[in-house]
Formats: C-alpha cells, structure tokens, sequence
C-alpha cells in the first residue's frame, strides 16, 4: 500500500480539507504511487508556470491569474496536482490509474471534483473541487 510522502503532505497545506481527503483516501486505494506536486499556487508561480509554458491562457492573458489553485474565498485552495511516483510525466496509463482512484476515492468521500485529464484540452495532473 502506497503512502504520501511528507513533500506530498506539505503540498497540500492550504489545500480544501475535502480535497485532502479524497488525495489521502486516493493513496490507499491506488495501484500507481503518486506524488501531490502542487496544491496551493501563488499568483507570482502561476506567472512562472505560464512563462515555462506549463499553463496555457484563455481568451485573455487575465487567465493566468485565475486559478482553483489560489486560495478561495473559502479560506482553502480547491486544487491539486499529481503525478505518478516515480515520476513519469509520459505514462499516460499511469495517469490514467490516478484519475481511477481519485475518482473512486471521490465517491467514498462524497465529494464532488473534476480531474483536469477529462477536459477538452486534458490537464491530466490536476484535479480540483467541482
């Protein structure tokens, strides 16, 4: 059984407690390790992302500045990424088991959340609350 390491658990402070929970349950139920990358973004590392072309913007540059990896109004941010460990940002059937899990880890918690691998332009290491 896989566990998160303390990077992975850093990562996902400031991150929505119901999103924490759905990663946590995601790890025990998943057959590929995964590390949390990123949960809560700063405005200044969403622009670094954009200059290194991780992050694409919509209709307007205005986007980059959007983010559910921000902290809401809640209180929380409402995003995280993921990726397999060790890390392989090729294997898409690696990915493809994360969503698995952090889908089915969704339903236990009965959360609602998007995984960003189902979008038109599939972001497949991100997942926020829906």
């Amino acid at each position: 059984m896989a566990t998160l390491s303390q990077r992975s658990l850093d990562n996902l402070k400031g991150v929505h407690p119901n999103m924490v929970r759905v990663v946590k349950r995601a790890i025990l139920i998943t057959t590929q390790d995964f590390m949390v990358t990123e949960g809560v973004r700063t405005p200044e590392r969403q622009r670094e992302l954009y200059a290194k072309g991780r992050t694409k913007p919509g209709k307007k540059v205005t986007w980059t500045l959007k983010s559910n990896h921000f902290v809401q109004a809640s209180g929380y941010g409402h995003a995280v990424d993921l990726c397999p460990y060790p890390v392989d940002w090729n294997d898409l059937t690696k990915f493809a088991k994360i969503v698995d899990a952090m889908k089915r880890a969704a339903l236990m918690e009965g959360v609602k959340i998007t995984a960003g691998a189902d979008w038109s332009t599939p972001d497949r290491p991100h997942f926020e609350l829906a």
